[in-house]
């Protein structure tokens, strides 16, 4: 892996990387901006920022980052180049005409302290939890979300505009109803169907960490219709009615009320919704359910086992939890971990881990 000019990363190379990748080092040296470096070329964004400029080290133009990855069907060459103009992505050297291409590529899943929010969040933070991982797994997907949201803010500033019943903006209300709709059904239908799968492994992971005491279930929560409904047909229509019944109200408010936008996901402990009356560890606990029934889900959808990205989130788990998480990846998935200090961890249970000190942007092994 190799980046330039990232965050605060003036060069770096690192080769040969283990199973298990500790990165030692105090607060502010850099250690989140490498698992942060290695989800960019995953997803080709960051979860901790919406602006790319944020990810240029302080007067540079762009920011640099490669990685080989070994593939089941062979070894991959990744390269990103992020500037003030757009990101440019290669794969073995051909640039990709659009991200979507490039993203799945790498597959990874991040556990850090903030992922708490997936679950005691709004529910914006479970959407951009769901689209992530999705995206990961199925390229088409991502192209829905992109033409939804073009559609979306397009539909929005006709509906922020003077309303005054002409003939053509009826018409042309009606064009965008369609093709929102038309998106929507498609990011809808693959968000149950995702939330089944993760529902299954995630109810057997959280069983065991719990010794059997708690079930845990997964509930969409759509703005129309039902939550059990995949058939397109009917969701179009189920869409298209509801678009029909909000027009007023979209009219008066300037924005669009109704779509997978304005979709939620729910837990429940023991029927109870986990949000407003678990305690802080069955909040946790569902958090690491989740993460390890991603890892899992993603094996199911792809063949092969995600890289696993853990941010100074094993100090946060009780002993039992942080015994429940390596026992999960070590020996099956490649594990990055990051730490203030050795003692902060059950070290005991990372057999063989590769240990990196990591100060002011330099990583020494």
């Amino acid at each position: 892996m190799s980046m330039e000019h990232y965050r605060n990363y003036e060069g770096l190379n690192l080769a040969d990387f283990g199973n298990v990748n500790l990165f030692i080092g105090q607060n502010a040296q850099g250690k989140t901006n490498l698992l942060e470096a290695i989800l960019v070329l995953a997803l080709t964004k960051s979860h901790r920022t919406n602006k790319d400029k944020e990810l240029i080290q302080f007067e540079n133009d762009a920011a640099h980052l490669s990685m080989h990855v070994d593939k089941k069907y062979g070894p991959v060459q990744l390269d990103l180049r992020i500037s003030n103009q757009g990101k440019k992505a290669k794969i073995n050297g051909l640039e990709q005409r659009k991200l979507s291409d490039f993203i799945g590529t790498l597959n990874v899943v991040m556990f850090a302290p903030e992922d708490l929010e997936i679950v005691k969040g709004t529910p914006g933070v479970r959407r951009r939890f769901l689209d992530m991982e999705i995206g990961q797994v199925q390229p088409s997907y991502l192209y829905h979300l992109q033409q939804y949201q073009k559609v979306l803010l397009q539909r929005n500033n006709m509906l922020k505009q003077a309303w005054n019943g002409a003939a053509g903006q009826e018409t042309m209300l009606e064009i965008w109803n369609e093709q929102l709709a038309g998106h929507g059904v498609k990011i809808i239908k693959k968000r149950k169907q995702f939330i089944k799968k993760l529902q299954n492994w995630a109810e057997t992971i959280h069983q065991g960490i719990t010794n059997g005491r708690e079930s845990l279930q997964l509930s969409y929560i759509p703005s129309f219709g039902e939550a059990e409904e995949e058939d397109e047909t009917v969701l179009l229509d189920q869409f298209m009615i509801k678009l029909s019944q909000m027009k007023e109200q979209e009219i008066r408010r300037g924005m669009t009320l109704t779509g997978p936008h304005r979709d939620d996901l729910a837990f429940y402990i023991n029927d109870k919704e986990v949000q407003t009356y678990g305690s802080q560890g069955q909040q946790r606990t569902t958090a690491l359910s989740l993460k390890l029934a991603e890892i899992e889900l993603i094996h199911e959808e792809i063949g092969e086992y995600p890289v696993l990205l853990l941010d100074d989130v094993l100090s946060e788990l009780d002993p039992y939890r942080q015994t429940q998480l390596i026992e999960t990846f070590q020996s099956k998935v490649q594990t990055f971990i990051t730490a203030t200090g050795i003692e902060s961890i059950n070290a005991s249970k990372l057999q063989d881990a590769v240990i990196y000190h990591v100060h002011d942007g330099q990583v020494k092994s």
